[in-house]
């Protein structure tokens, strides 16, 4: 019997026309949005499915607009097969989405305070000057190296090969520069507002804890690797003190995705905009089965292999 793990879209996986297919053909996904617009007080799906680009990439839209489209997507999915799942993760921000998926906050609660952590890490991006880049080709150990040199850390570990460092900016160019030098395939600083997964974040998370603080968290009912940890969490307590701390920690996704594997999970399912994590996983393990749904398309699609 395979072991099935749904993973869930991180922030950068935003598009402009994401979910749009969805609520114009199926009338559930449709209600999810306007639930969502109600929730949050203004038109979140038309920023989803009309942008323009500038608004829906800021921290504040993304995020939540992510996070929704990445649950309409597991909604509907679930609309069309009776699927069951052994665990979840997401990278970041799809960690809430994994964790409200695992029944530890409502639809409500996880969208509202993901909208609030995409606010609190846009003010942290707007009082410093932060950046990001991927360094592509060069080894973990190297990579490290290079980020105790230029005084930077290393933001996400995706898969082998592909590495994301963040800093401050000026710094960021100076380890672009160094990565190059030790042999980088590529290092190509990113299109983000800011230094995520860095101590630039720090102010974002006092907020965020006092935003997850008002909620009352719940168990997981499958296990949800955490980002910082990559291995699952354990009591509710531990999965607030993990998703205020891995706001300036490094995404351990591969190791997350091992954890995986080792216990024998065999298909993934990537659920909301983008077919990154299914990228990542070729990298770590190419034998598993990967589906994603993240429009009309793909839907029919992993419906069918599930089937």
């Amino acid at each position: 019997m395979s072991k099935t793990a749904l993973l869930f879209a991180g922030q950068g996986a935003q598009t402009v026309g994401m979910g749009k297919d969805l609520a114009a053909v199926l009338p559930s996904a449709r209600g999810w949005f306007e639930r969502a617009n109600a929730v949050l007080g203004y038109d979140l799906a038309s920023i989803c499915f009309n942008g323009p680009d500038a608004e829906l990439t800021k921290t504040e839209n993304a995020q939540p607009g992510i996070f929704l489209v990445s649950w309409v997507a597991l909604e509907m999915l679930k609309e069309r097969v009776a699927i069951t799942f052994e665990a979840a993760a997401g990278l970041s921000l799809g960690e809430f989405t994994a964790l409200t998926a695992a029944g530890v906050m409502s639809f409500e609660d996880g969208l509202r305070t993901v909208r609030q952590r995409g606010r609190f890490m846009q003010e942290a991006c707007e009082v410093t000057q932060g950046g990001m880049a991927a360094i592509i080709g060069l080894d973990e150990a190297a990579t490290r190296a290079v980020c105790a040199e230029a005084g930077v850390v290393l933001a996400n570990l995706n898969c082998p090969g592909q590495l994301v460092i963040s800093g401050e900016s000026e710094r960021i160019l100076q380890a672009v520069d160094l990565a190059k030098a030790r042999g980088a395939r590529r290092a190509i600083p990113l299109p983000v507002a800011g230094a995520y997964h860095s101590p630039l974040m720090a102010s974002a998370q006092p907020k965020l804890a006092a935003e997850l603080g008002k909620l009352t968290l719940k168990a997981t009912q499958v296990p949800v690797i955490s980002n910082v940890y990559a291995l699952p969490y354990g009591r509710p307590s531990q999965i607030g003190v993990g998703l205020v701390e891995q706001v300036t920690s490094s995404v351990r996704w591969e190791e997350s995705m091992r954890c995986l594997l080792n216990q024998g999970f065999t298909r993934f399912i990537e659920l909301g905009p983008g077919t990154a994590l299914t990228g990542f996983m070729k990298r770590i393990n190419k034998d598993v089965q990967m589906l994603n749904v993240a429009d009309l398309p793909s839907l029919e699609a992993t419906v069918t292999a599930l089937v």
